[in-house]
């Protein structure tokens, strides 16, 4: 008779990204959540840290910003795949995405810091709006004197939003041959 396969213990990590508005509240029910799973898989959390609002890198669901948490964890067999099912029914997680970090971990030996995977309530100052009106998005709107100007006269801005140093049209001068194919044909007249 064959042994059962013994399953090993692997280590993962999960980042999840929360929509920007959640509160305090909503986001102690996900990290509850995920808790729960690990624990009820026979799993041992290792480190929970919270990165706070960041830009994401494109948007997602219409959202710039989210609310970045790191998880590391050791489990067996389908931790992992019941770890992000139940992210998915979550309607406060943007997206999430988890990394095997070891192959083969002895459960048993690994070391858990209490300070570490306590899950820190999460306290996040109200976002500011950056709200542009769609007609300056388009540069429709005259941004006022003494602003920056393009090459025709309409106001740019860099990258920081400011302006741009020494953007202000050039002055319109005269051609420099204009003036020395006057002086020649003067100085031929009298010549003559």
């Amino acid at each position: 008779m064959p042994e059962a396969q013994i399953l090993k213990s692997k280590e993962y990590e999960t980042i999840y990204i929360l929509r920007p508005d959640v509160d305090a509240d909503t986001a102690d029910k996900v990290q509850g959540r995920v808790a729960e799973v690990v624990g009820r898989d026979n799993g041992k959390l290792v480190k929970v840290e919270s990165w706070g609002r960041r830009k994401l890198a494109y948007p997602v669901a219409k959202q710039k910003k989210g609310v970045y948490v790191y998880v590391k964890y050791v489990g067996k067999g389908g931790l992992v795949q019941e770890l992000e099912r139940n992210l998915k029914l979550q309607d406060t997680v943007l997206k999430f995405q988890t990394v095997q970090t070891s192959e083969e971990v002895d459960a048993a030996a690994v070391t858990v810091d209490p300070e570490e995977i306590k899950f820190q309530r999460l306290e996040l100052p109200p976002e500011e709006e950056e709200k542009e009106s769609r007609e300056k998005a388009l540069g429709l709107v005259d941004l006022g004197e003494g602003g920056p100007r393009s090459m025709r006269g309409e106001r740019v801005e860099d990258e920081f939003g400011e302006g741009a140093e020494g953007a202000e049209p050039a002055p319109a001068e005269e051609p420099e041959a204009a003036p020395a194919a006057a002086a020649a044909k003067e100085g031929g007249e009298e010549e003559s």
